[in-house]
C-alpha cells in the first residue's frame, strides 16, 4: 500500500501572525500603552509598527516588554481562524508539526515567554510534536515552512526551502506562494507534498 503524501512530512509553523493573531492583540495593548483609542491605530501596519508612532527599535522593545510581561501578549492573543482545524488535519494525515518561534526576542523574561507560549498552545489545542524557540528557522530541518515575517520567508526561500507566506499587511510585497487563510495553507501543503 502506498504511503500517504503527508506521512513523515515535517511542517515548520511560525506562531505570531500565522497561528496567533499577534497584530490584533498588540493593537489593543499598544492603544493602552500609547493612551490612544484603538480605532486610531490602523490595522494595516508594516513590520515594526511605525504607523502607530513607534519610531525606533527601542520604543518597539519597550512596548513588546510591556505587552508580554504586563498584558500576557503571548497567552492572550486570539487564534487565527482555521489554525487548529487544519494543523490537526495535517497531523492526522501523518505530518509532524514543528512550531518554530522567535519569541525569546528580548532579554530577561524568557521563562515568561515560554510559559505563555505553552499555555497558549494547550488552551487552543494546537497539535505539535516539537517546539523550537529560535531565530534561524532554517536550522530546524522542516520540509515545508509557514511564516509571515518577510525577512524569514526571504531567508528560507534563499536556502531553497519551500516556504508559504501567511499573508498580512506586513508582507504585502512578499511573492507567491502566499496564503490568506489556513484552508489555503492546507491546500498548498498537500499540493507540494503530492509532488515531492
Amino acid at each position: 500500500m502506498e504511503a500517504a503524501p503527508l506521512k513523515g512530512l515535517i511542517v515548520g509553523v511560525d506562531l505570531d501572525g500565522v497561528c496567533a493573531d499577534f497584530l490584533r492583540r498588540m493593537r489593543e495593548i499598544a492603544a493602552e500603552w500609547l493612551e490612544r483609542n484603538v480605532e486610531e491605530l490602523t490595522p494595516d501596519v508594516s513590520y515594526g509598527l511605525r504607523e502607530w508612532g513607534i519610531e525606533n527599535d527601542e520604543q518597539y522593545n519597550s512596548l513588546h516588554r510591556f505587552a508580554v510581561t504586563q498584558r500576557e501578549l503571548f497567552k492572550t492573543a486570539p487564534m487565527i481562524p482555521g489554525a487548529r482545524k487544519y494543523l490537526r488535519q495535517l497531523s492526522d494525515g501523518g505530518a509532524r508539526i514543528r512550531i518554530i518561534t522567535h519569541r525569546l526576542y528580548i532579554h530577561f523574561f524568557h521563562k515568561t515567554a515560554v510559559e505563555q507560549t505553552i499555555d497558549w498552545l494547550d488552551t487552543h489545542s494546537i497539535p505539535y510534536w516539537d517546539l523550537c524557540f529560535m531565530k534561524e528557522k532554517d536550522q530546524v530541518g522542516a520540509d515545508v515552512y509557514i511564516d509571515d515575517g518577510p525577512g524569514n520567508v526571504e531567508q528560507l526561500r534563499r536556502k531553497g526551502l519551500y516556504t508559504i507566506c501567511f499573508a498580512n499587511s506586513t508582507n504585502k510585497d512578499t511573492p507567491e506562494p502566499r496564503a490568506k487563510s489556513w484552508e489555503h495553507v492546507f491546500q498548498l501543503v498537500n499540493e507540494w507534498a503530492a509532488k515531492r
